[in-house]
Protein backbone atom coordinates (compact mmCIF):
# COMPACT_ATOMS: atom_id res chain seq x y z
CA UNK A 1 0.00 0.00 0.00
CA UNK A 2 0.99 3.20 -0.53
CA UNK A 3 1.78 5.45 2.15
CA UNK A 4 -0.73 7.56 3.96
CA UNK A 5 -0.90 9.66 6.62
CA UNK A 6 -4.52 11.12 8.41
CA UNK A 7 -5.96 10.39 4.98
CA UNK A 8 -9.67 10.87 4.75
CA UNK A 9 -11.55 8.99 2.27
CA UNK A 10 -15.46 9.57 2.28
CA UNK A 11 -17.72 7.60 -0.16
CA UNK A 12 -21.45 7.27 0.39
CA UNK A 13 -23.13 4.07 -1.03
CA UNK A 14 -25.02 1.48 -0.36
CA UNK A 15 -25.09 -0.70 3.19
CA UNK A 16 -23.65 -3.70 0.99
CA UNK A 17 -21.41 -1.65 -0.95
CA UNK A 18 -19.64 -0.42 2.42
CA UNK A 19 -19.20 -3.73 3.61
CA UNK A 20 -17.31 -5.25 0.91
CA UNK A 21 -14.94 -2.27 0.40
CA UNK A 22 -14.17 -2.18 4.76
CA UNK A 23 -13.10 -5.90 3.76
CA UNK A 24 -10.53 -4.32 1.44
CA UNK A 25 -9.03 -2.32 4.59
CA UNK A 26 -6.50 -4.40 7.55
CA UNK A 27 -7.99 -3.35 10.81
CA UNK A 28 -4.42 -2.00 11.79
CA UNK A 29 -4.55 0.77 8.99
CA UNK A 30 -8.47 1.63 8.75
CA UNK A 31 -11.38 2.12 10.74
CA UNK A 32 -15.33 1.83 9.68
CA UNK A 33 -17.24 5.01 11.17
CA UNK A 34 -21.06 5.46 10.61
CA UNK A 35 -21.41 9.17 9.80
CA UNK A 36 -24.68 10.75 9.91
CA UNK A 37 -25.98 12.00 6.70
CA UNK A 38 -29.27 12.55 4.70
CA UNK A 39 -28.71 8.30 3.73
CA UNK A 40 -29.00 6.42 6.92
CA UNK A 41 -27.23 3.94 5.36
CA UNK A 42 -23.17 5.95 4.67
CA UNK A 43 -20.32 5.20 5.78
CA UNK A 44 -17.01 7.23 6.24
CA UNK A 45 -13.68 4.89 5.67
CA UNK A 46 -10.84 6.70 7.78
CA UNK A 47 -7.46 5.28 7.39
CA UNK A 48 -4.84 6.73 10.09
CA UNK A 49 -1.14 4.96 9.45
CA UNK A 50 1.98 5.52 7.94
CA UNK A 51 1.59 2.21 5.68
CA UNK A 52 0.08 -1.21 6.06
CA UNK A 53 0.96 -3.00 8.76
CA UNK A 54 2.51 -6.21 8.23
CA UNK A 55 0.70 -9.36 9.34
CA UNK A 56 3.87 -10.64 11.12
CA UNK A 57 6.62 -8.92 12.51
CA UNK A 58 10.04 -9.98 14.48
CA UNK A 59 9.55 -10.25 18.91
CA UNK A 60 12.05 -11.66 21.12
CA UNK A 61 9.28 -14.14 22.54
CA UNK A 62 9.16 -16.31 26.33
CA UNK A 63 7.29 -19.87 25.78
CA UNK A 64 8.65 -21.61 28.65
CA UNK A 65 10.49 -19.59 31.45
CA UNK A 66 13.85 -19.94 32.37
CA UNK A 67 17.27 -18.70 31.90
CA UNK A 68 18.24 -15.60 29.51
CA UNK A 69 18.49 -18.15 26.62
CA UNK A 70 14.36 -18.62 27.07
CA UNK A 71 14.09 -15.30 25.21
CA UNK A 72 14.30 -15.98 21.98
CA UNK A 73 13.52 -13.72 18.06
CA UNK A 74 10.79 -15.09 16.17
CA UNK A 75 10.32 -13.43 13.11
CA UNK A 76 7.01 -13.96 12.36
CA UNK A 77 4.87 -13.47 15.56
CA UNK A 78 1.45 -11.94 14.79
CA UNK A 79 1.51 -7.61 14.68
CA UNK A 80 -0.97 -6.77 16.99
CA UNK A 81 -4.46 -5.01 15.35
CA UNK A 82 -4.92 -1.53 16.31
CA UNK A 83 -8.49 -1.35 19.12
CA UNK A 84 -10.12 0.69 20.25
CA UNK A 85 -8.48 3.62 22.34
CA UNK A 86 -5.30 2.66 21.32
CA UNK A 87 -2.44 3.50 18.94
CA UNK A 88 0.61 1.29 17.24
CA UNK A 89 3.92 2.04 17.85
CA UNK A 90 6.77 1.14 15.79
CA UNK A 91 9.45 0.92 17.80
CA UNK A 92 13.25 2.09 17.84
CA UNK A 93 14.61 1.23 21.16
CA UNK A 94 13.23 -1.03 23.67
CA UNK A 95 14.51 -0.68 27.43
CA UNK A 96 16.29 -3.98 29.38
CA UNK A 97 14.74 -3.83 33.07
CA UNK A 98 15.92 -6.27 36.08
CA UNK A 99 11.68 -6.65 36.34
CA UNK A 100 11.89 -8.12 32.51
CA UNK A 101 14.35 -11.27 33.98
CA UNK A 102 11.69 -11.51 36.99
CA UNK A 103 9.12 -12.43 34.08
CA UNK A 104 11.26 -14.32 32.25
CA UNK A 105 12.23 -16.54 34.95
CA UNK A 106 8.91 -17.00 36.37
CA UNK A 107 9.33 -14.86 39.45
CA UNK A 108 6.70 -12.68 38.42
CA UNK A 109 4.28 -14.83 37.05
CA UNK A 110 2.79 -13.80 33.25
CA UNK A 111 1.02 -15.89 30.96
CA UNK A 112 2.70 -18.01 28.18
CA UNK A 113 4.10 -17.17 25.32
CA UNK A 114 4.84 -13.66 25.80
CA UNK A 115 6.67 -10.94 24.36
CA UNK A 116 9.25 -10.00 26.68
CA UNK A 117 9.93 -6.31 27.38
CA UNK A 118 7.64 -3.58 29.01
CA UNK A 119 9.58 -0.12 28.25
CA UNK A 120 10.17 1.09 24.15
CA UNK A 121 10.00 4.67 22.11
CA UNK A 122 9.52 5.06 18.71
CA UNK A 123 7.14 6.46 16.11
CA UNK A 124 3.06 5.85 16.02
CA UNK A 125 2.10 3.90 13.03
CA UNK A 126 -1.06 3.53 13.32
CA UNK A 127 -3.89 5.63 14.98
CA UNK A 128 -7.49 4.62 16.50
CA UNK A 129 -10.20 7.16 16.50
CA UNK A 130 -10.55 7.67 19.88
CA UNK A 131 -6.86 8.59 19.90
CA UNK A 132 -6.75 10.54 16.96
CA UNK A 133 -9.68 12.77 18.88
CA UNK A 134 -7.10 13.06 21.78
CA UNK A 135 -4.68 15.08 19.27
CA UNK A 136 -2.53 11.54 18.62
CA UNK A 137 -0.86 11.44 15.19
CA UNK A 138 1.28 9.36 12.70
CA UNK A 139 4.61 9.84 13.01
CA UNK A 140 4.26 11.25 16.45
CA UNK A 141 7.62 10.34 18.65
CA UNK A 142 6.36 8.84 21.92
CA UNK A 143 7.69 6.19 24.21
CA UNK A 144 5.73 4.44 26.48
CA UNK A 145 5.50 1.39 29.53
CA UNK A 146 3.25 -1.32 28.39
CA UNK A 147 3.81 -5.34 27.91
CA UNK A 148 5.48 -6.40 25.20
CA UNK A 149 8.67 -3.75 23.72
CA UNK A 150 10.60 -5.98 22.66
CA UNK A 151 9.06 -6.38 19.04
CA UNK A 152 8.73 -4.31 16.20
CA UNK A 153 5.62 -3.19 17.05
CA UNK A 154 3.46 -2.60 20.23
CA UNK A 155 -0.23 -1.92 20.89
CA UNK A 156 -0.48 1.08 23.35
CA UNK A 157 -3.63 2.65 24.93
CA UNK A 158 -3.36 6.21 24.02
CA UNK A 159 -3.43 7.36 27.77
CA UNK A 160 0.17 5.50 28.44
CA UNK A 161 2.17 7.50 25.37
CA UNK A 162 4.30 9.93 26.22
CA UNK A 163 5.01 12.89 23.77
CA UNK A 164 9.48 12.93 23.37
CA UNK A 165 10.00 16.57 23.17
CA UNK A 166 11.64 17.96 20.69
CA UNK A 167 15.71 17.62 21.51
CA UNK A 168 15.25 14.58 23.62
CA UNK A 169 16.40 11.54 21.76
CA UNK A 170 14.32 8.38 21.21
CA UNK A 171 17.03 6.59 23.22
CA UNK A 172 17.16 8.52 25.83
CA UNK A 173 13.46 8.92 26.25
CA UNK A 174 12.75 5.00 26.49
CA UNK A 175 15.55 5.14 29.03
CA UNK A 176 13.58 7.86 30.98
CA UNK A 177 9.71 5.43 31.27
CA UNK A 178 10.85 2.45 33.82
CA UNK A 179 14.14 3.93 35.31
CA UNK A 180 13.17 7.40 34.73
CA UNK A 181 10.05 7.18 36.29
CA UNK A 182 11.07 4.07 39.19
CA UNK A 183 13.59 7.07 40.28
CA UNK A 184 10.85 9.64 39.90
CA UNK A 185 8.31 8.44 42.57
CA UNK A 186 11.18 6.39 44.54
CA UNK A 187 12.65 10.08 45.55
CA UNK A 188 9.29 12.16 45.63
CA UNK A 189 6.33 9.88 46.62
CA UNK A 190 7.71 6.56 48.04
CA UNK A 191 9.18 8.15 51.12
CA UNK A 192 5.98 9.26 52.44
CA UNK A 193 7.69 12.53 52.83
CA UNK A 194 9.68 10.86 56.02
CA UNK A 195 12.51 12.79 54.48
CA UNK A 196 12.88 16.18 54.56
CA UNK A 197 14.95 18.58 52.59
CA UNK A 198 18.43 18.49 54.29
CA UNK A 199 18.23 14.51 55.59
CA UNK A 200 20.76 11.61 54.53
CA UNK A 201 19.41 9.52 51.88
CA UNK A 202 21.33 6.18 51.43
CA UNK A 203 20.83 4.70 47.63
CA UNK A 204 22.31 1.29 46.84
CA UNK A 205 24.28 1.11 43.57
CA UNK A 206 24.10 4.38 41.99
CA UNK A 207 26.62 3.00 39.48
CA UNK A 208 24.19 1.08 37.55
CA UNK A 209 20.65 2.25 35.30
CA UNK A 210 17.89 3.33 38.12
CA UNK A 211 19.34 4.55 40.97
CA UNK A 212 22.10 6.99 38.47
CA UNK A 213 18.96 9.23 38.40
CA UNK A 214 17.97 8.59 41.56
CA UNK A 215 21.01 10.02 43.09
CA UNK A 216 20.71 13.09 40.77
CA UNK A 217 16.79 13.48 42.01
CA UNK A 218 17.13 13.04 45.53
CA UNK A 219 19.85 15.86 44.98
CA UNK A 220 17.37 18.06 42.90
CA UNK A 221 14.70 17.61 46.37
CA UNK A 222 17.05 18.76 48.46
CA UNK A 223 18.40 15.24 50.18
CA UNK A 224 21.79 14.86 51.42
CA UNK A 225 23.33 11.54 49.67
CA UNK A 226 25.65 8.84 50.24
CA UNK A 227 26.24 5.93 47.55
CA UNK A 228 27.16 2.97 47.68
CA UNK A 229 29.04 1.10 44.44
CA UNK A 230 31.86 -1.16 43.03
CA UNK A 231 34.98 0.10 42.15
CA UNK A 232 33.91 -0.88 38.31
CA UNK A 233 31.62 1.78 38.17
CA UNK A 234 33.09 4.39 40.63
CA UNK A 235 34.00 6.55 37.41
CA UNK A 236 30.06 6.43 36.57
CA UNK A 237 29.00 7.25 40.47
CA UNK A 238 31.78 10.01 40.58
CA UNK A 239 29.59 12.06 38.24
CA UNK A 240 25.98 11.98 39.71
CA UNK A 241 26.79 14.74 42.64
CA UNK A 242 27.00 12.26 45.90
CA UNK A 243 27.37 14.07 48.83
CA UNK A 244 29.34 10.87 50.15
CA UNK A 245 30.19 7.74 47.68
CA UNK A 246 30.90 4.28 49.23
CA UNK A 247 33.13 2.19 46.77
CA UNK A 248 33.35 -1.40 47.08
CA UNK A 249 34.94 -4.34 45.59
CA UNK A 250 34.23 -6.56 43.27
CA UNK A 251 32.65 -9.95 44.25
CA UNK A 252 35.52 -12.27 42.44
CA UNK A 253 34.47 -12.69 38.99
CA UNK A 254 31.85 -10.42 38.74
CA UNK A 255 30.40 -6.50 38.37
CA UNK A 256 28.72 -6.56 41.39
CA UNK A 257 29.33 -4.59 44.99
CA UNK A 258 30.98 -6.61 47.91
CA UNK A 259 28.57 -5.74 50.38
CA UNK A 260 30.80 -7.73 53.37
CA UNK A 261 34.02 -5.60 52.09
CA UNK A 262 33.32 -2.71 54.38
CA UNK A 263 31.14 -2.18 57.19
CA UNK A 264 28.69 0.33 55.57
CA UNK A 265 26.00 0.81 58.41
CA UNK A 266 29.20 2.01 60.79
CA UNK A 267 30.87 4.58 57.61
CA UNK A 268 26.69 5.73 57.37
CA UNK A 269 26.29 6.14 60.79
CA UNK A 270 30.01 8.27 61.27
CA UNK A 271 28.77 10.19 57.89
CA UNK A 272 25.54 11.48 59.65
CA UNK A 273 26.75 12.01 63.31
CA UNK A 274 25.00 8.46 64.61
CA UNK A 275 21.66 9.68 62.77
CA UNK A 276 21.57 7.73 60.33
CA UNK A 277 19.45 7.96 56.88
CA UNK A 278 16.09 8.84 56.62
CA UNK A 279 15.35 7.54 53.54
CA UNK A 280 17.22 4.24 52.09
CA UNK A 281 16.63 3.16 48.34
CA UNK A 282 17.28 -0.30 48.10
CA UNK A 283 17.01 -2.37 44.84
CA UNK A 284 19.68 -5.08 45.54
CA UNK A 285 17.34 -7.01 48.02
CA UNK A 286 18.97 -10.24 49.53
CA UNK A 287 22.49 -8.92 50.19
CA UNK A 288 21.83 -5.30 51.55
CA UNK A 289 18.32 -5.90 53.96
CA UNK A 290 20.03 -5.93 56.84
CA UNK A 291 22.37 -3.05 55.85
CA UNK A 292 19.45 -1.19 54.74
CA UNK A 293 17.39 -1.19 58.02
CA UNK A 294 20.78 -1.25 60.27
CA UNK A 295 21.50 2.22 58.39
CA UNK A 296 17.78 4.09 59.07
CA UNK A 297 17.44 7.03 61.18
CA UNK A 298 14.44 7.02 64.16
CA UNK A 299 11.32 7.43 61.94
CA UNK A 300 13.08 6.25 58.51
CA UNK A 301 12.14 4.70 55.86
CA UNK A 302 13.57 1.42 54.22
CA UNK A 303 12.25 1.45 50.24
CA UNK A 304 12.81 -1.87 48.74
CA UNK A 305 11.95 -1.96 45.23
CA UNK A 306 14.26 -4.42 43.71
CA UNK A 307 15.86 -8.22 43.70
CA UNK A 308 19.07 -7.78 42.21
CA UNK A 309 20.93 -10.17 44.38
CA UNK A 310 18.16 -12.30 44.87
CA UNK A 311 14.60 -11.67 46.58
CA UNK A 312 14.61 -10.11 50.37
CA UNK A 313 13.77 -12.56 52.59
CA UNK A 314 11.12 -12.43 55.29
CA UNK A 315 11.85 -11.04 58.14
CA UNK A 316 9.56 -10.36 61.69
CA UNK A 317 8.42 -6.66 61.90
CA UNK A 318 9.37 -6.44 65.74
CA UNK A 319 13.26 -5.68 64.12
CA UNK A 320 11.84 -2.46 63.23
CA UNK A 321 10.81 -0.91 66.64
CA UNK A 322 14.41 -0.28 67.68
CA UNK A 323 13.31 2.95 65.54
CA UNK A 324 10.20 2.79 65.09
CA UNK A 325 10.77 2.49 61.13
CA UNK A 326 8.98 2.08 58.63
CA UNK A 327 9.44 -0.43 55.53
CA UNK A 328 7.38 -0.18 52.15
CA UNK A 329 8.06 -2.50 48.62
CA UNK A 330 6.43 -0.26 46.15
CA UNK A 331 5.77 -0.72 42.12
CA UNK A 332 5.66 1.95 39.19
CA UNK A 333 2.42 1.19 38.76
CA UNK A 334 0.90 2.33 41.56
CA UNK A 335 2.41 5.52 41.21
CA UNK A 336 1.37 6.47 37.62
CA UNK A 337 -2.58 5.21 38.14
CA UNK A 338 -4.08 8.33 36.30
CA UNK A 339 -2.72 10.02 33.48
CA UNK A 340 -2.02 13.18 34.91
CA UNK A 341 0.61 11.29 37.46
CA UNK A 342 1.96 9.92 34.59
CA UNK A 343 2.47 12.99 32.60
CA UNK A 344 3.36 15.18 35.41
CA UNK A 345 6.40 13.12 36.60
CA UNK A 346 7.58 12.65 32.92
CA UNK A 347 6.62 16.56 32.24
CA UNK A 348 9.29 16.94 35.59
CA UNK A 349 12.06 14.33 33.94
CA UNK A 350 12.16 15.74 30.85
CA UNK A 351 12.25 19.58 32.20
CA UNK A 352 15.40 18.43 33.53
CA UNK A 353 17.14 16.87 30.96
CA UNK A 354 16.44 19.90 29.05
CA UNK A 355 17.48 21.93 31.39
CA UNK A 356 20.84 19.69 31.55
CA UNK A 357 20.20 18.96 35.30
CA UNK A 358 20.01 15.05 34.83
CA UNK A 359 22.41 13.32 32.79
CA UNK A 360 21.48 10.13 31.29
CA UNK A 361 24.25 7.42 30.08
CA UNK A 362 22.88 4.88 28.43
CA UNK A 363 25.61 2.02 28.42
CA UNK A 364 25.22 -0.55 26.05
CA UNK A 365 22.39 -1.54 22.86
CA UNK A 366 22.26 -4.86 21.84
CA UNK A 367 20.48 -5.84 18.20
CA UNK A 368 16.69 -7.89 19.27
CA UNK A 369 18.25 -10.83 17.77
CA UNK A 370 21.09 -10.56 20.66
CA UNK A 371 17.70 -10.68 23.30
CA UNK A 372 19.59 -13.79 25.28
CA UNK A 373 22.97 -11.48 25.89
CA UNK A 374 21.13 -8.24 26.70
CA UNK A 375 19.73 -10.24 29.68
CA UNK A 376 22.84 -12.05 30.42
CA UNK A 377 24.78 -8.96 30.36
CA UNK A 378 22.10 -6.74 32.51
CA UNK A 379 22.00 -10.17 35.02
CA UNK A 380 26.26 -10.14 35.58
CA UNK A 381 25.76 -6.41 36.97
CA UNK A 382 28.10 -4.88 33.87
CA UNK A 383 25.52 -1.93 32.78
CA UNK A 384 26.93 1.49 33.86
CA UNK A 385 23.58 2.98 32.50
CA UNK A 386 20.52 2.23 30.72
CA UNK A 387 20.97 -1.39 28.59
CA UNK A 388 18.52 -1.00 25.58
CA UNK A 389 17.75 -3.35 22.16
CA UNK A 390 17.72 -1.54 18.68
CA UNK A 391 14.90 -2.68 17.05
Amino acid sequence: GKSVSNLLVAQTTSRSTATKQAKMFSVATATLRRTVTKSPNAYTFVCRSMSSLPETMKAAVVREVGDAHALKLETDFPTPSLEAGKVIVKNEFAGINFIDTYHRKGLYPRDLPFVGGQEGGGTVAAVSDEAAAEGIKVGDRVSYSVFGSYAEYTSVPAAKLLPVPEGVGLDTATACVVQGLTAHYLTSSAHADLIKEGDWCLIHGVGGGTCQWAAQMAKLRGHKVIGTCSKGKEDIAAKLGCDELLVLDEVPGTSYEDYESMDIVSKVMEITDGKGCKSVIDGIGKSTVDISIGCLAHRGIFISFGNASGAVPAFPVLRLIGKSAYVTRPKLLDYTVTREELVSRADEIFGWLKDGKLNVSVDTTFPLDQAAEGHLYLEAGKSKGKVLYSI
